[in-house]
């Protein structure tokens, strides 16, 4: 893509003048109907170092209100970075709706310094590739416009323009050993780059080369690119987005009706002893786990009033508190509705070795969402893949997933529900919403039914726990929950791929 690339003629001073000032003119009207539209923009620029990524980006933003927009520059990544997935610290930058957010550098700069010195594997690359296609694909149709430059000079050139910077005390501080690493190592940087661009030149989000060699050319070009693809996403903002067929091994299901709870229960006796030593095998292979740096992620989702938060407390009695949170989901925040969905979940992943538990989780989105109207019948349709994404994401980082469904009859919530509102000291347990939740009992089955069905992969089966008993619901969770950490505990640390 780059050896065979050739840059269009630069028009004259005149013509860029004046097409600099009407695109320019231009940008500052778009960012209102953006605002308006609720359009949230991801401008990625990625390059050759000393191409000029900071300066071009700087000449953008003087046409934008500063409070629509912030630029981050996504330097190596940190050590608490480290012990997350790859995509993490670039799905934390994505922004707000009606807002921008400018990237100098990104996944496609991490993954090539990555080939580059051989800390990718050739199969880890690919599933790297699998990632960012899927990442981008996944916020462009959740009306996300993502705009990928890449700025690009010749060998020479970037040799100039480094030991000019280099001459300056004041600048010096901008060439790195990477930037000069690449120069000298120009054209096998050159074969890298061209791959990566050929692997992720996608039709939702392809790649813009830039010609970097004249500055004022270069802005030019970036700033009616971004305008024509914003005036573009403006138009087909209202559009529906294609359902992508399931391509991910599932296991059967059987629908909620067809589980027989009547006879799950567990005498206090064999209750009391099966959970002191499930709970102190659960202590010493979170013990192992820490130590191989096995993340664990365990999500909750059940009937209100099923037991799920004692379900949790007994799970977290085993654990030592300095590795393990548990997130209680509520109704998204303002700032979180304003973004891709799964943004809330990508921001509560636990390090490596650490356990996240999730009381409700992002399947609010084909349950809560999609039977109270806050979102349409495309977007929980597309949830369904989108989920089954996320999680294959969450397997190939090393992460254990643990999902559970806690099941209970209609009778027995109702039975709960009213033993709530009767005790002064459990009313608060007890909201308006969830008796009319209730009223909607055979929709939400239906929709739970669909969710276990497509969504119960074999990298993250879900596990029902029958608690019309929740002490026999507390064992089988931790028995159930035992069996996936004794298999990881014995697996080597995966090496070079995060």
């Amino acid at each position: 893509m780059l050896k065979n690339w050739t840059p269009a003629t630069i028009p004259s001073d005149d013509e860029v003048k004046n097409r600099l000032k009407k695109s320019r003119d231009r940008l500052y009207e778009l960012q209102l109907k953006i605002k308006a539209h609720k359009l949230p923009v991801l401008v990625l620029f990625e390059g050759w170092g000393a191409a000029g990524k900071g300066s071009i980006i700087g000449k953008v933003i003087k046409n934008i209100d500063p409070r629509f927009f912030k630029v981050a520059t996504m330097s190596a990544p940190t050590e608490e970075e480290l012990r997350k997935p790859f995509l993490y610290r670039y799905m934390k930058q994505i922004p707000e709706a009606g807002k921008f957010t400018f990237l100098d550098s990104g996944w496609l700069d991490e993954t090539v310094e990555n080939v580059l010195h051989d800390d990718l594997s050739e199969d880890d690359y690919d599933k790297r590739i699998d990632s960012i296609k899927r990442f981008e694909r996944q916020l462009t149709d959740n009306g996300y416009l993502v705009v990928k430059f890449f700025m690009h000079i010749d060998k020479e050139e970037q040799a100039e323009r480094m030991e000019k910077l280099l001459s300056d005390k004041d600048t010096k501080w901008r060439v790195s050993k990477s930037d000069k690493w690449q120069n000298e190592h120009y054209k096998k940087c050159m074969k890298v780059f061209g791959q990566y661009l050929r692997n992720t030149n996608l039709s939702i989000s392809p790649w813009y080369l830039i010609d970097a060699k004249d500055s004022k050319w270069a802005e030019l070009q970036v700033l009616e690119t971004l305008v024509n693809g914003i005036e573009v996403a403006l138009q087909n903002s209202a559009h529906s987005v294609p359902l992508l067929q399931n391509i991910f091994p599932l296991e059967t299901m059987p629908k909620l009706s067809e589980f027989d709870l009547s006879d799950k229960v567990i005498p206090d006796d064999e209750y009391k002893k099966e959970l002191n030593e499930l709970q102190d095998k659960l202590q010493e292979l979170h013990n192992r786990i820490y130590r191989k740096r096995i993340p664990v992620i365990i999500t909750y989702e059940g009937w209100d009033a099923a037991g799920k938060g004692g379900n949790i407390k007994r799970i977290t009695e085993a654990l030592d508190p300095r590795g393990f949170e548990v997130h209680p989901i509520a109704s998204p925040e303002p700032h979180e509705k304003a973004r891709h969905y799964l943004w809330r979940f990508w921001t509560r992943l636990p390090k490596t070795g650490h356990i996240a538990i999730f009381d409700r989780t992002w399947y609010g989105r084909v349950m809560v969402e999609r039977l109270e109207g806050f979102c349409s019948e495309n977007d929980w349709k597309r949830a369904y893949n989108e989920i089954n994404e996320f999680e294959k994401e969450l397997h190939d980082w090393g992460a254990v997933i643990i999902k559970f469904w806690v099941q209970i009859d209609k009778d027995t919530q109702l039975q709960r529900f009213t033993d709530r509102q009767n005790n002064p000291e459990k009313r608060w347990k007890i909201t308006d919403e969830d008796w009319r939740n209730r009223e909607k009992w055979n929709l939400y089955e239906e929709a739970i039914d669909e969710m276990l069905q497509k969504t119960s992969t074999t990298y993250a089966p879900w596990h029902i726990l029958e608690s019309v008993d929740k002490k026999y619901a507390r064992i089988k969770a931790m028995t159930e929950g035992e069996q996936p950490l004794e298999e990881k505990k014995e697996e080597r640390p995966r090496i070079g791929f995060r």
